[in-house]
């Protein structure tokens, strides 16, 4: 590709990463044209509650009742959902060789089922749980087994849809809610992600930033940058001059750090930049 050819955002983004490595951070808006929401609108603004705080969840046995409830319904709907165009784009991206890594922020698991193989879940993958006091992994379809068996007709539930694999469930509903324990130590299970209010473990820290600082560029899908646990990443590519491309609907954060800025739909957008480059 020549120099100057490229004059609309398409174009500067496809010149910008053409013939490069690209690490990607993904955010929710990779998945919402999945089906699955997000807890921001375009002005970056919180427009939904966090399910549960980390604090709440290992101090609060009503918490954790109320968190598996509504995951529960949750998952049932989640783990149904697809990769939609946006994440098929990032995947043929990396099989032609072109996206190094994935670093993503999204709990959901569509990346790794759109094709991509060299993911990091930033905020670990709700289709894991472990237990908080021996360390035992298990399932999360083998705890829905056992969530379901210990509550008849639960899997009859109709409820509203959240972010993270939650679901709106009147109070009443969960009260009577029996949680299942660890099948090792009888201890309190949690699903394998990072909550509100707990930090990423140092070493997956560590492990994204030798991705993003050995690409050539960093490509932003989908995030507001709104939260530091993304953003840190654009600033540590700003800091070594890797340059910064972002996709998202709205302002983000890291605009005023971005070589380019696209204001449009991560799926809308990824399938014509692929084939640009392609030309």
């Amino acid at each position: 590709m020549r120099a100057n050819k490229f004059t609309d955002a398409l174009q500067r983004c496809a010149e910008l990463i053409d013939g490069r490595s690209v690490a990607v951070l993904s955010g929710a808006g990779m998945s919402t044209a999945s089906g699955i929401p997000d807890y921001r609108g375009e002005d970056g603004a919180l427009r939904r509650r966090a399910p549960i705080q980390y604090r709440e969840f290992v101090g609060e046995e009503s918490a954790r009742r109320r968190y598996w409830a509504r995951s529960s319904v949750g998952w049932a709907w989640l783990k149904k959902r697809d990769p939609n165009d946006a994440h098929r784009a990032v995947a043929r991206l990396e099989e032609a060789g072109r996206v190094s890594a994935v670093v993503t922020q999204n709990v959901d698991g569509l990346h790794q089922a759109a094709g991509s193989r060299e993911v990091i879940d930033l905020h670990g993958r709700l289709s894991r749980v472990v237990c908080m006091d021996c360390a035992a992994i298990e399932m999360r379809d083998e705890l829905q087994q056992r969530m379901l068996a210990s509550n008849p007709g639960w899997d009859r539930l109709v409820a509203e849809m959240a972010p993270d694999g939650d679901a709106e469930l009147a109070e009443e509903t969960i009260a009577g809610f029996r949680v299942p324990a660890c099948r090792r130590c009888g201890g309190i299970l949690k699903p394998d992600v990072i909550f509100f209010g707990e930090n990423v473990p140092a070493s997956r820290v560590s492990r994204a930033l030798e991705l993003v600082l050995g690409a050539d560029v960093l490509l932003v899908l989908g995030s507001s940058l709104t939260v530091f646990s993304g953003y840190r990443f654009v600033l540590a590519a700003a800091e070594r001059e890797v340059p910064v491309a972002i996709v998202n609907r709205g302002a983000t954060r890291g605009d005023k750090l971005a070589t380019v800025t696209v204001n449009d739909r991560v799926e809308s957008f990824l399938p014509r930049l692929v084939r640009t480059i392609d030309r």
